[in-house]
């Protein structure tokens, strides 16, 4: 991950007012690109909310987590019980992200690779092409304790609209970091949701929803504030 916590206030000051961005457009995909090649501080390009417990906590801060469904015995159990997995897996941490955050990631590979990469190469077919559809947010949600591989087909993600709709992921991955951990299974859940479709702005803050494996009538809501990064 990229360390994003030493930006000036010099460059907070002339940076324009951050909003996820379903299209890069030019003056995006410059900041990005400066940013990967130290020509100016990064631009934040995701959000990830910690949701490992310590010292009966969040890490990410008291209300990281509220109960959607279930009541508040869900989150308290969760908190008391982090790792007892018998009562279902356990997030550890929700990242959001968009085109802004792949575009990053390929200014690095060409700088690492000697090579300058300019905007329009950045926003030409080629690229463009290999990174999320428009209008499309990513959402990663790295879990612990699975029973089973095939356990990850249980879990189920919702974004919450504007009007309180709840919209489906548009399609689903994951990361190649599975592995089993003594009986259980540890790895990384990618959802892809259209945010616009369901009434949300670019800036919002959204309601992640999340029920794991279990079957139980536990569900949870996690806060993502689009707003935090491009």
């Amino acid at each position: 991950m990229r360390n994003l916590a030493f930006v000036s206030l010099a460059a907070l000051l002339s940076a324009p007012a951050l909003a996820w961005v379903p299209k890069l457009e030019e003056t995006t995909a410059k900041n990005v690109i400066d940013g990967a090649y130290g020509r100016r501080d990064p631009v934040p390009t995701y959000q990830t909310i910690d949701l490992t417990v310590k010292d009966g906590q969040f890490v990410a801060g008291a209300g990281a987590v509220r109960a959607f469904d279930g009541g508040d015995k869900c989150v308290a159990d969760w908190l008391a019980a982090p790792t007892d997995f018998s009562r279902g897996s356990r997030p550890l941490s929700v990242t959001a992200s968009g085109q802004a955050d792949q575009l990053y990631f390929q200014a690095v590979e060409a700088r690492d690779n000697f090579k300058n990469l300019s905007v329009a190469e950045a926003l030409g077919a080629d690229l463009a092409g290999k990174r999320l559809a428009d209008g499309l947010l990513r959402v990663d949600v790295q879990v612990r304790g699975l029973p089973t591989q095939k356990a990850r087909d249980a879990y189920l993600v919702r974004l919450r609209g504007a009007d309180g709709k709840l919209l489906a992921p548009a399609r689903r991955s994951f990361v190649n970091d599975w592995k089993q951990e003594g009986s259980t299974w540890t790895g990384t859940l990618v959802y892809y949701f259209e945010p616009l479709k369901a009434g949300l702005n670019a800036s919002d803050k959204a309601e992640l929803l999340l029920r794991t494996e279990a079957d139980t009538n536990c569900a949870y809501s996690v806060t993502l504030d689009l707003g935090s990064f491009q």
